[in-house]
Formats: C-alpha cells, sequence, structure tokens
C-alpha cells in the first residue's frame, strides 16, 4: 500500500498536514499506537524542514507487512555539513523560520531518534532524500 503527499511551502504554519493525514491512515490500518508516535514525529521534523530549508518536496510512504517506509524528496539547496546537521542544536534556519518558532536544530537528530532506520543522501544545489523505515513486528 502507498501513499503519496506533496509539501507546499506556501503558508509554512499549515506544515505537518502529510504527517497528519498519514497518522489517520495508520489508525485505521490498526497500527500501534508507538510506531505511530514515533512515524509522526520523525514524518513532521521532516516536512518542517522541507518548507523552511527546501521550498516544499514530496513525501512517498510504503506500508508493508513489517515496516513503514517513508521517502521524503526536496530539491533543495542540499545539506553542505550533514555531519553538523546531525547535531542537535545546529541549524540554517532563516530569522523569518525561526520567528515563526521553527529551525531550533532538532530536525535531523529527532528523526534519528524516531526512526528504525534513516539513510540520508544529499547534494549541495541538487536536493536532499530523506529515507526512514518504522518496524511493525
Amino acid at each position: 500500500m502507498t501513499f503519496d503527499y506533496i509539501v507546499d511551502p506556501s503558508e509554512p504554519e499549515r506544515a505537518g498536514r502529510a504527517s497528519t493525514k498519514f497518522k489517520g491512515v495508520l489508525k485505521e490500518l490498526g497500527v500501534s499506537p508507538k510506531v505511530i508516535r514515533a512515524l509522526s514525529i520523525a514524518m513532521y521534523e521532516g516536512e518542517i524542514n522541507m518548507v523552511i530549508h527546501a521550498n516544499g518536496g514530496n513525501i512517498h510512504c510504503e506500508v508493508d507487512a513489517d515496516k513503514i517506509r517513508v521517502i521524503m524528496k526536496d530539491s533543495g539547496p542540499g545539506i553542505p555539513e550533514l555531519d553538523k546537521a546531525m547535531k542537535p542544536g545546529w541549524s540554517t534556519a532563516s530569522t523569518q523560520a525561526r520567528e515563526l518558532g521553527f529551525g531550533a536544530g532538532m530536525g535531523l537528530p529527532n528523526i534519528k531518534k524516531w526512526s528504525d532506520n534513516l539513510v540520508v543522501e544529499t547534494e549541495v544545489g541538487v536536493g536532499t532524500t530523506l529515507t526512514m523505515e518504522f518496524n511493525l513486528t
């Protein structure tokens, strides 16, 4: 089963719509609350990053018998210092994003913390793809 979402950056205060919609789908499928919570947190953090850093992007979700895979792809600026971006508190968020309450530097660290597996592929000037996996068993 697959689901696709578009993250629209034009209204940053509405970021999180995709994770909220997918959370509802997972509840209907009977996925455990523990998995739903972890996935919702990680996916929300990814959406926020797409809005404040990458001008939006696409999310593709796959639900299998044993895991859920979430692929978040943008064509933003890429992450020039991925090792720093994976550390809590490091952020390149704009002043505008910070004024909206975003950009605390917890996005990628939280995604890593809450997903069972995370792969970050990034190229400066091309974009970033996050592949998150959540075990169902």
